[in-house]
């Protein structure tokens, strides 16, 4: 698939901070300060047309936060979210922004909070073409749907049903067929299998990449799991407590990673074809968030820390923030 030129979806510096502090009058009593959260600190990355790009890292690390930004579901602290040229925090640009939302949809980890359990599937379905005014006549409307479920591998005759009467796996079947019934081009998928059976998680991303083909879908798709990744994602984008550690495509990300962090994450992946290679096991927890470390912080659990990584936060060069790398101390895997 031949990737647009321009890029589809642009995220500039982006950064949310969150208020944690504890009631006003707790911290008079208690003499204690006001306490902030930074979630996601300064991540930028490009989405091109058609492809998949992929936000990965332990829970924690701001991915779905930044997926909410994106969407717009979030305000940003700072920073800018830009798609198809459209601010999607810019108050002078809502006019613009309203007209775009029918193009931005989202799938949510939880296939059975994400449904409306007292509305039948086909209410549930119809309800974007109802609020986008894409269709008029009821009858219209119904025809649609049928075409929906039936290309999402449901049979037309499921929208009478209430979504208590499918397994996990069909009822995400059902969130992809919400998402495309605004005709959306650009579709945020939050952890989508990751509460579904692995056997039926093969059936939901092979549905999701043959949708792609078909539509020319563009996904940001956030995950934990590195095997759905690099059977979906075109780049990568490496999480660490709220800053992009690396950023690659997809082939180059699974056969020289750069960064410490990257490498951890790899070798953790079980090694189903027994290839005798040394392994170096994630070690350790992500930091509290309320107290990051100084300097870069995955110092505390890097096997190549020196004094510069204790002191200074590195910044992204070459698509990887790391002064090991930088300084030459790791060559590529």
């Amino acid at each position: 698939m031949t990737a647009d030129p321009a890029p589809l979806v642009e995220v500039h510096d982006l950064k949310r901070v969150f208020d944690v502090s504890k009631p006003w009058l707790n911290r008079v009593i208690e003499r204690a300060p006001r306490q902030f959260l930074k979630a996601v600190d300064g991540v930028s990355f490009e989405i091109r047309k058609g492809e998949t790009f992929a936000l990965v890292g332990e829970s924690g690390s701001g991915k779905s936060t930044v997926a909410r930004m994106v969407v717009g579901l979030l305000p940003p602290s700072a920073g800018t979210v830009t798609i198809d040229g459209v601010s999607m925090h810019d108050a002078a640009a809502a006019d613009d922004r309203q007209r775009l939302r029918r193009r931005i949809q989202m799938i949510f980890q939880d296939p059975y909070a994400s449904l409306n359990p007292r509305w039948r599937v086909g209410r549930i379905i119809a309800e974007p073409i109802r609020a986008f005014s894409l269709i008029e006549s009821e009858a219209a409307i119904a025809e649609r749907v049928g075409e929906l479920l039936t290309l999402v591998g449901l049979h037309p005759d499921d929208r009478t049903k209430f979504p208590h009467e499918f397994s996990g796996g069909q009822r995400q079947r059902i969130a992809i067929a919400r998402a495309l019934a605004s005709d959306a081009e650009f579709i945020v998928c939050d952890e989508p299998t990751s509460a579904l059976d692995v056997s039926v998680q093969a059936q939901i991303l092979n549905l999701m990449r043959d949708l792609q083909e078909r539509l020319g879908l563009t996904y940001l798709f956030i995950s934990h799991n590195l095997a759905v990744v690099r059977h979906m994602a075109s780049r990568i984008g490496v999480m660490y407590l709220g800053r992009l550690v690396e950023v690659s495509d997809g082939k180059s990300l699974f056969s020289a990673p750069r960064h410490p962090y990257t490498r951890m994450l790899l070798d953790a992946v079980p090694d189903v074809a027994m290839v005798g290679k040394v392994r170096q096991s994630v070690k350790g927890e992500i930091p509290n968030p309320l107290a990051p470390p100084s300097g870069c912080t995955f110092h505390p659990r890097c096997p190549l820390v020196f004094d510069r990584c204790r002191s200074e936060n590195p910044p992204v060069i070459d698509g990887v923030a790391c002064h090991a790398v930088q300084a030459g101390r790791v060559a590529a895997a």
